[in-house]
């Protein structure tokens, strides 16, 4: 098993989750249930999944926990790019946001990787 709460990219999409949150408030309001839901059920299973798979017994199991997570921040991906494209965002706050979940994304991999070269 892993500390998940040692790993920095647990650490990272935990604060996206809220700067995210805090920017999709000025989402329209019709898009409550819609792409803003969405969007952040997609954002918190990042963190989500990297702790579930954490806590599994095996890196191979971990290992699938960060491919659900990676897939998931995909996701996320996409529809922050069409919430940009229907000019949800204010200010420079998709610049952030985009570039950090790109961030998170090469995390992500480079985590995924050392399981397939090394034991931890």
């Amino acid at each position: 098993m892993h500390n998940f709460r040692d790993l920095e990219v647990w650490t990272k999409s935990m604060k996206l989750c809220k700067v995210f949150y805090l920017a999709s408030n000025d989402f329209p309001k019709d898009e409550m249930f819609g792409l803003t839901s969405q969007s952040r059920r997609s954002l918190y299973s990042i963190p989500s999944n990297i702790a579930e798979g954490a806590g599994r017994d095996t890196n191979a199991q971990f290992s699938h926990f960060l491919n659900i997570a990676l897939g998931s921040s995909f996701e996320f991906e996409t529809q922050i790019l069409i919430a940009n494209d229907l000019g949800f965002f204010k200010n420079d706050d998709f610049n952030i946001i985009y570039s950090e979940i790109k961030h998170i994304q090469n995390m992500l991999a480079k985590l995924k990787q050392k399981f397939n070269t090394q034991t931890f």
